[in-house]
């Protein structure tokens, strides 16, 4: 998972570990291998979960959930899997649980490159409340988007990963995916434009 933009790694090293090695020195327990892996993906599963949950935090020790869990269940890990699509499933997983659990569905990530304007004015103290405002707003917009939409856009906009990715993490097709990115997004600006229209409607105090 250390590197988004490039396939996944099933013959590549990892500190010193091929990756398949690496699985079979986890499946017996091997605490060097556990920090290898942890070192190279933490990263990445935060940035997941995070992505999901809007929130650095939880985020973090929803992480140490998902190493947790990836160091329990090594032991049903195939071969002819993909390392990294596993990995994934299980961040997303511990992240919709926590959700679920607490009941923060307005907590969710901050997709920035939805927005592809970028701030040209100064950064001023006015300036960054303006920009938290947008986040939270963001955030909340989001959290009314049903669950494998949330998921799809926290991977494809935040983890820049390829649909082909996506596909595979959730199980589905490229063009599924495809269909899912685009409903998301038409969705997620329908929910803005609603958003920012009640509060023009609203009275000012």
């Amino acid at each position: 998972m250390g590197n988004r933009d490039a396939g996944p790694k099933t013959t590549t090293s990892l500190f010193g570990f091929a990756v398949n090695d690496l699985i079979e020195q986890l499946k017996q327990g091997s605490q060097e291998a556990f920090q290898a892996l942890v070192a190279e993906c933490s990263h990445n599963v935060i940035s997941t979960c995070y992505g999901l949950l809007g929130n650095a935090e939880d985020a973090e020790d929803t992480a140490q959930d998902v190493f947790i869990e990836v160091y329990k269940s090594v032991y049903r890990f195939r071969k002819e899997s993909d390392l990294n699509t596993w990995i994934y499933r299980i961040a997303i997983n511990k992240s919709l649980d926590l959700l679920r659990k607490r009941k923060r569905k307005k907590r969710i990530g901050d997709l920035r490159a939805l927005f592809h304007a970028k701030a040209k004015a100064a950064n001023t103290p006015h300036r960054r409340l303006e920009e938290a405002e947008r986040k939270e707003i963001l955030r909340q917009q989001i959290a009314l988007l049903a669950k494998n939409k949330r998921i799809a856009l926290v991977l494809s906009q935040y983890e820049k990963l390829s649909n082909r990715q996506i596909a595979t993490i959730m199980g589905s097709s490229e063009a599924a995916v495809e269909s899912l990115l685009h409903r998301a997004r038409a969705n997620l600006r329908k929910h803005l434009a609603t958003y920012f229209e009640k509060r023009t409607e609203s009275p000012a105090g």
